[in-house]
């Protein structure tokens, strides 16, 4: 089996730089231009099934790629175990109103994600746990090599690389996954990271990665 794990597009919550994680937000206009360029790089990929995070941006993004593919393949089938991480406390604050409370533990998060979540965070090797078992179970439906397409979110899809790259989940904010991009997994082999050459200028995300964002504040 060959996965294409892609990212939702941007959300409403994205653009403002806002936590998500588990609040379930939908696609701003930018994330479906997005979704609708995903669809266009699929055109020349025989996809056997599409699996999904039930959580808005993720369907929508799946059904706006699949109809600009073309791709006649039965419904989008929605995973629970595929859904965003929650931020417990997080949710619905902006980066900014995070760093700005005592001892910016936005800083600490982005350098230890793994040792200090947000407080009420879903621990993040219960989540390597879930979405194992999720893809566990798309690999089993699918055992002759076929391509599958799954949307998914950035936590998700940095923790599942992170298992399969052997590091440790502090790692986890290093490894870029922008809105929209693609990364190619033969398990338990990663193929690619990140990909995002189908989207255009005016697509590609400007927001810095989180590791230019622990060069900035050290540099305070």
């Amino acid at each position: 089996m060959r996965l294409l794990l892609a990212r939702h597009g941007q959300s409403v919550w994205n653009s403002e730089r806002r936590f998500q994680g588990s609040t379930d937000i939908e696609l701003s206009d930018v994330g479906r231009a997005q979704a609708a360029a995903l669809g266009r790089a699929l055109r020349s990929t025989r996809l056997a099934a599409a699996y999904a995070s039930p959580m808005r941006r993720a369907r929508e993004t799946a059904q706006i790629a699949l109809a600009e593919a073309g791709v006649p393949i039965v419904p989008i089938v929605p995973i629970e175990e595929l859904r965003e991480l929650c931020l417990g406390d997080w949710e619905g604050c902006t980066v900014d109103e995070v760093r700005a409370r005592d001892g910016d533990p936005y800083r600490a998060w982005v350098r230890a994600p793994l040792d200090c979540p947000p407080p009420r965070g879903e621990p993040l090797p219960e989540v390597c746990a879930r979405v194992r078992g999720a893809i566990e179970r798309i690999g089993a439906a699918h055992p002759d090599g076929e391509d599958v397409l799954v949307v998914a979110h950035g936590g998700v899809i940095s923790v599942y690389a992170c298992w399969l790259l052997g590091c440790s989940f502090n790692w986890l904010w290093r490894l870029r996954v922008d809105n929209a991009s693609v990364t190619v997994v033969k398990p338990p082999r990663v193929v690619s990271l990140n990909d995002t050459s189908h989207l255009g200028a005016g697509l590609r995300s400007n927001a810095p990665p989180r590791v230019e964002v622990i060069r900035e504040t050290a540099a305070e």
